[in-house]
Order: structure tokens, then C-alpha cells, then sequence
């Protein structure tokens, strides 16, 4: 049976069509979300939900408070994942406040994001060390290595398991700060304008996210919800506070900080966003100067390996052309005349 089935991996047809089965479900994968509608009306409706889920989340506090003997939340059926997690005590070995804060800044927030990561985190080292054993030992892939090194791949496979939600949670939590942080310093404009036509702050971030979702859809959701946690919380500058902490941006925290300091002084917003929108600008002015002034030392390698040997046999062609047809530097002299 091993046999049989090592020699059906190893078929050339077989490794064909499987490749050709791969590649037809990754162009599906990708052309999925050109038929799924509009991202931003999606996005939008997720953040709409999340709001009316802020508002419950405010109801119940303020139910609370009143009779805090009520414990009807926590009495909710627990999910699967939500057992073993609690039964493990997994929140308290493998989370910490930077887990909480890189899952708020990649996107997640709630308790069932933290439930899902805690869960793959302690299921995904069992998973690759199974599908490691099977293929080194199953399959005997490396059977001519010494047991060690086999042993070593498959704890290295455990260990890849184990860091693939980080990894993962970290490439989306940089995409998503990458996008807020080209869209900013025009939301910073677009806010400055609607201010000093004499919105409120409230309706200046809900235009602005209206605006701002074609450039950047996360940064017209984290608008949205900063509008609602503005509307339901007892401290607006908590308000403020939350929106620095999910996106994880300096800029971001420098408005939020300054409109934190209106709010208690009484002081302009206006100029404030004016002298704020003009240093974010700066700033990306800035960042692209470095990434122009790196290109050179960057382009040298290139050239060298592609750029030159096309340059040399463009330029020496013609003449090595010439010589091999003349026979070579010297050529064939002609042969000197009898002496007379």
C-alpha cells in the first residue's frame, strides 16, 4: 500500500494534475472578489452591525450598573473554540496586552478574534508536526538524512505552526497601517474643511468617511466607529484614545491628541488640524525623498547583471561579427610574391 502510494505521488500525471487543480483554485481565489459586490458597502455594513453591537455592548453596561448582580452575558452558550480555550487557560500563557493591541491594530476586535487566534495558535504545532511525521516518515521523502535531522524538520514544521498566527496577524496589521497612512493626510484635509465650514467633529468624521472609503476602506471604518464610540461613551476623549490605539499610527495619535487638548481647553480645532494636515504632508513628501534617494545603491546590482552584458554585446557584437568572419585579430595575410 506505501508503495502503491508513493508511486502515485511521484506520477508525473498525477503531480500535473494537481498542480493544474492548484493553479485553477488560486485563479478563483482570485477572481472571487471581483464578483462579490462593492468592499466598501461590505465594509460598511460590517461597521454599521459592529455600531449596533457597541450600542447593545452600552445598553448592557448601563443595565449593569443598575443591578450588578446580572449576569446574563456570561451565561451565553460557549462556542467550541471558547471551551477549550477556557478549560486550557490559554488567554493567561499565550496572550499578553501587545497580542491584544497588534489584533486591534490588524482589524479584530471583540473576543471571538482573541478566542480564534488563541485556538489555531495551540491547534496549528499538533497540525504540522502530523503532516511533517507523514511526510518524512510516511512517505520516506528524506530517507537518506539522519534521524536527527527528520526529527529536527518535523519540530521545525510544530514550530512554523505554532508562529503562523502571529505571522499572519502581523502582514495584516501592516497592510492595514500602510493603507491608513497613505489616506490620512488627505482625510486630515478633507476634515480640516468640513470643520471650518462649522461641522461638528462627529459629522466632520462621518463625511470624511463617506469620502475617504474609496482611497481607504479601514480608514472610513475606524472613522465610523470612532463616530459611535463619540456618541455612547460618557468620555470622548476614550473615543479619541481607541481610535490611536487601533490604528497604531504616530500621526493618527498626534490629532487624536490634539483633539483631545480642544476638548479641554476650548482651543481651535481648526488650526490645529490645519498645522497637523501640512506636517502629515511633510512627512509623506519626506518618506518618498528617502525612497527616491534609495533607489540608486538599489538599481547598481540590477545594472550590473542585466543592463551592461546587454550593453557590451550591443556595443562588441558588430566587431566580434567582423573578426570571426576575417579570421581573427590578425586575419590571413597574403602570401609575399616570388623574389624576382
Amino acid at each position: 500500500m506505501s508503495a502503491q502510494t508513493i508511486k502515485t505521488l511521484t506520477d508525473p500525471a498525477f503531480l500535473t494534475a494537481l498542480l493544474v487543480g492548484i493553479a485553477v483554485f488560486a485563479t478563483m481565489m482570485t477572481l472571487l472578489p471581483a464578483f462579490g459586490g462593492n468592499p466598501l458597502k461590505n465594509r460598511m455594513k460590517a461597521v454599521a452591525l459592529e455600531r449596533d453591537e457597541l450600542r447593545a455592548k452600552q445598553r448592557a453596561r448601563l443595565v449593569a450598573e443598575a443591578d450588578r448582580r446580572s449576569r446574563g452575558l456570561r451565561e451565553q452558550q460557549s462556542t467550541g473554540m471558547r471551551r477549550v480555550v477556557e478549560r486550557l487557560d490559554l488567554r493567561r500563557l499565550l496572550a499578553d496586552e501587545n497580542t491584544v493591541r497588534q489584533l486591534k491594530t490588524a482589524g479584530f476586535r471583540g473576543q471571538n478574534p482573541m478566542t480564534q487566534f488563541l485556538f489555531f495558535r495551540l491547534v496549528l504545532p499538533f497540525v504540522g508536526l502530523g503532516l511533517a511525521a507523514v511526510y518524512i516518515f510516511g512517505l520516506g521523502v528524506m530517507e537518506d538524512k539522519p534521524m536527527m535531522i527528520r526529527v529536527f524538520a518535523c519540530i521545525g514544521a510544530a514550530y512554523a505552526g505554532f508562529y503562523a498566527p502571529i505571522v499572519y496577524v502581523t502582514n495584516r496589521a501592516s497592510k492595514r497601517k500602510e493603507s491608513i497612512k497613505r489616506a490620512w493626510p488627505d482625510a486630515l484635509d478633507l476634515m480640516l474643511i468640513c470643520v471650518e465650514s462649522g461641522m461638528s467633529i462627529e459629522a466632520a468624521m462621518r463625511k470624511v468617511a463617506e469620502e475617504i472609503g474609496s482611497q481607504s476602506v479601514e480608514l472610513a471604518e475606524e472613522f465610523v466607529l470612532t463616530t459611535a464610540e463619540l456618541s455612547y461613551l460618557q468620555e470622548r476623549r476614550q473615543a479619541y484614545e481607541n481610535l490611536a490605539e487601533r490604528t497604531g499610527l504616530e500621526p493618527v495619535k498626534s490629532v487624536t491628541q490634539a483633539l483631545i487638548q480642544a476638548e479641554r481647553y476650548g482651543t481651535p480645532v481648526a488650526h490645529a488640524l490645519r498645522v497637523l494636515s501640512s506636517e502629515s504632508r511633510d512627512a509623506r513628501m519626506t518618506e518618498a525623498e528617502k525612497k527616491a534617494a534609495a533607489l540608486p545603491p538599489k538599481l547598481t546590482v540590477p545594472m550590473i547583471l542585466f543592463f551592461l552584458p546587454v550593453l557590451f554585446a550591443i556595443i562588441l557584437g558588430p566587431a566580434g561579427i567582423q573578426l570571426s568572419q576575417n579570421g581573427g585579430f590578425f586575419g590571413d595575410q597574403p602570401q609575399s610574391s616570388a623574389t624576382e
